[in-house]
C-alpha cells in the first residue's frame, strides 16, 4: 500500500493582492477595511463573502502521513515560512514520495487554491502535474492515474467520491465525523480564521487545521474498511494507532480532541 498524505489548508483574504488589484494604499485604508470592502463587493455580486480561490492566501497546510502501522501529523505554516515557501514544501513532498493525496473537498477548494497561489509565487511541482505522455511528462502510468483527473485515485477527494461527484449529495466533514463517533470540529471553523488571524492567533489556526486533518484521516480509515482494504481487526488496529500517536504529543488541542473521542 502506498503512503497516503491527508491534507487540509487554511486561508485568509489576500490583502496585498486586493490592494494591488484595487489600488488601495496602506496609508489610506487598513487591512481590516480592505477585507471588509472585498467582502461587501463579493456579497453584492454573489450573495456570499467567500473570496475567489485566487485571492485566498494560504497560511497553513496541515498533513498526516499514513501507512499501515505509521501515522505522523505535521504542519507547514506561517510564521515559520512564507506563503510561497509553504506551498513549495508541500509540492516538494509530493515530488519526493509520490504519495496518494487524500482530502475532504480538496478538488473543490484546497488544490485549486494551491494551483493559483503556487502560480503567483513561482512554485514548481512537476510530479504533481505529470499527466503521462505529454510534451513535458513521460511517466506513462500517470496517464491512467494522476493527481489532476477527477476520477483517478492518486488524489482521493473523499467528499467528492462519496457524493458520487454530485454536489447536491455533499456532506460536511464535521457532521460525518461526529456521526461516526469522532470529535469533529472543536472551537473553530473556517469562517473564524480571518478574525483569529487579525488577533494574532496563528498557532490556533494551525491547531484547528491539524484536527481537521485527523478527522479526515479517521474517515479515510473507515473508507478503507468499507472498500475491504482493512478488515475489522486491521481497522481497529489502525484507529488505535492514530489515538496512540496523538496521546504522545503534549499539546492542548490534542488533549481536547482525545477528550471528545471517548469511544476510540
Amino acid at each position: 500500500m502506498t503512503s497516503a498524505l491527508i491534507f487540509d489548508i487554511e486561508t485568509i483574504p489576500d490583502i496585498a493582492g486586493l490592494r494591488r488589484l484595487h489600488e488601495l494604499r496602506e496609508e489610506n485604508i487598513s487591512d481590516a477595511e480592505v477585507a471588509e470592502l472585498a467582502f461587501q463587493r463579493r456579497r453584492a455580486a454573489t450573495g456570499s463573502d467567500f473570496m475567489p480561490h485566487y485571492l485566498q492566501r494560504v497560511v497553513t497546510i496541515s498533513c498526516a502521513l499514513y501507512r499501515p502501522g505509521q501515522f505522523r501529523i505535521f504542519s507547514l505554516s506561517e510564521p515559520d515560512s512564507s506563503e510561497g515557501g509553504i506551498i513549495q514544501r508541500f509540492f516538494d513532498g509530493i515530488e519526493k514520495y509520490t504519495p496518494q493525496l487524500v482530502s475532504w473537498n480538496g478538488g473543490g477548494f484546497d488544490l485549486p487554491v494551491l494551483h493559483y497561489r503556487g502560480l503567483i509565487h513561482g512554485v514548481t511541482a512537476p510530479r504533481y502535474w505529470d499527466l503521462g505522455g505529454g510534451d513535458y511528462f513521460d511517466s506513462r502510468e500517470f496517464k491512467w492515474n494522476n493527481y489532476i483527473s477527477r476520477y483517478h485515485m492518486r488524489h482521493l477527494d473523499l467528499m467528492d467520491l462519496l457524493a458520487l461527484y454530485q454536489p447536491r449529495n455533499n456532506a460536511p466533514l464535521d457532521d460525518l465525523a461526529k456521526l461516526m463517533g469522532y470529535p469533529g470540529k472543536l472551537g473553530m471553523d473556517g469562517s473564524a480564521v480571518w478574525s483569529a488571524w487579525q488577533e494574532g492567533r496563528i498557532a490556533e489556526i494551525r491547531d484547528y487545521c491539524e484536527t481537521d486533518v485527523v478527522n479526515t484521516s479517521l474517515v479515510y480509515l473507515r473508507f478503507l474498511k468499507m472498500r475491504g482494504v482493512l478488515d475489522q481487526e486491521g481497522w481497529g488496529r489502525e484507529v488505535a494507532m492514530v489515538r496512540e500517536t496523538l496521546e504522545k504529543i503534549d499539546a492542548k488541542h490534542w488533549r481536547e480532541f482525545l477528550a471528545a473521542w471517548p469511544d476510540a
